[in-house]
């Protein structure tokens, strides 16, 4: 074995496969540092933050937590603005949702690539298993996230290394080969016990989504909204709004965000000065947003819709307060819209 001190960076998604690929590498006297992109469409730390119902699930963000087990030093970067051309324009296509999972991994291992080569490290890993993922964790496709990114034998995936060509560290002898593993396909018991051989009880729920662009849902507000506004781009703020709320679109050139609880009309708050919104203020209920423009007519039907999902929308008459752009509000005495007349097909 050389005698060098080799430096490894891994992409630390704060799942169990990255935790497992670092602990391996170290105990084979690597010195590894971690790196986290932060693309804006991260599950974690947001929902469960607003919920209310989510609010026994945990806060912390996964990937630091796991930097703190491993005892190594974690880069957090926003790849926020760079990763739009990524999901806008993916040389792969989408999965099953709006997730180009392959252009993402190339892309993520090509930034990984550049900051290694900038900081003087000597290689890259991943905790990535052959056939775990139908897109980006193929047998096949796992050659071109390596070449494509321009990693190429520098990129060690330590948990199916066995099942792949020999990498660099390896064919150096910066690593141990035998040391290495073979796992490959869906299952996570071998990643479990490779956990309880390493010690580790607490780790992120095995096989768990970790990117909103993988849930229907989701996905299918953000081509909404991409439909609505005639291009395809986004803001942050957008991305945030499309995880919160219920989402309903009366007609083509508006749709309404409607706080289901707490939590989310405290969250939606944030956003009162830039976008129409409703309440109702005879009974409690929810903040509601108004994206798009919308004649008289549409404001009524958003203030019965506002009632709808109030306390009172089995009362007569709801009063609901209307504050414009221009910060001035006004009060519409509305009767609740009944379910027959609220349209399925307006759910996004």
């Amino acid at each position: 074995m050389s005698q060098i001190q080799r430096k490894a960076v891994a992409l630390v998604s704060g799942g169990l496969d990255s935790m497992l690929a670092v602990r391996v590498i170290q105990e084979q006297g690597i010195h590894v540092e971690g790196i986290n992109f932060y693309t804006g469409f991260c599950v974690e730390g947001h929902t469960h933050a607003i919920r209310k119902k989510d609010q026994g699930k945990d806060k912390r963000n996964n990937a630091l937590w796991v930097a703190e087990q491993l005892g190594i030093k974690l880069h957090i970067i926003d790849i926020v603005e760079e990763y739009k051309d990524v999901l806008l324009n993916p040389r792969h296509g989408y999965g099953a949702n709006m997730n180009p999972c392959l252009d993402c991994k190339i892309f993520m291992v090509h930034k990984a690539l550049e900051w290694a080569d900038k900081n003087g490290f000597d290689f890259i890993i991943t905790g990535e298993v052959v056939g775990q993922r139908p897109m980006s964790q193929r047998k096949d496709t796992m050659p071109v996230v390596a070449r494509e990114s321009g990693a190429m034998d520098r990129l060690l995936r330590p948990l199916c290394a066995k099942n792949l060509p020999a990498t660099l560290p390896e064919r150096e002898g910066w690593v141990d080969r035998e040391k290495l593993h073979d796992f490959s396909g869906r299952s996570r018991k071998p990643q479990m016990a490779l956990a309880a051989q390493f010690g580790f009880s607490d780790y992120a729920t095995p096989a768990g989504g970790c990117c909103f662009l993988t849930d229907e849902a989701y996905s299918r507000k953000l081509v909404d909204l991409w439909q609505a506004r005639g291009k395809r781009e986004y803001e942050m703020d957008d991305i945030m709004l499309l995880k919160v709320g219920r989402h309903i679109r009366p007609a083509p050139h508006y749709k309404l965000i409607v706080g289901r609880e707490e939590g989310e009309n405290n969250f939606l708050e944030g956003y009162r000065k830039i976008y129409i919104h409703l309440r109702p203020i005879s009974h409690t209920g929810p903040l509601v947003l108004l994206d798009g423009e919308a004649s008289e007519e549409d404001i009524v039907l958003a203030a019965r819709i506002t009632a709808r999902y109030s306390k009172g929308h089995t009362a007569e008459q709801v009063t609901v307060q209307v504050t414009g752009l221009d910060g001035v509000s006004r009060e519409l005495v509305v009767a609740p819209l009944s379910p027959d007349e609220l349209k399925p097909e307006w759910h996004l």
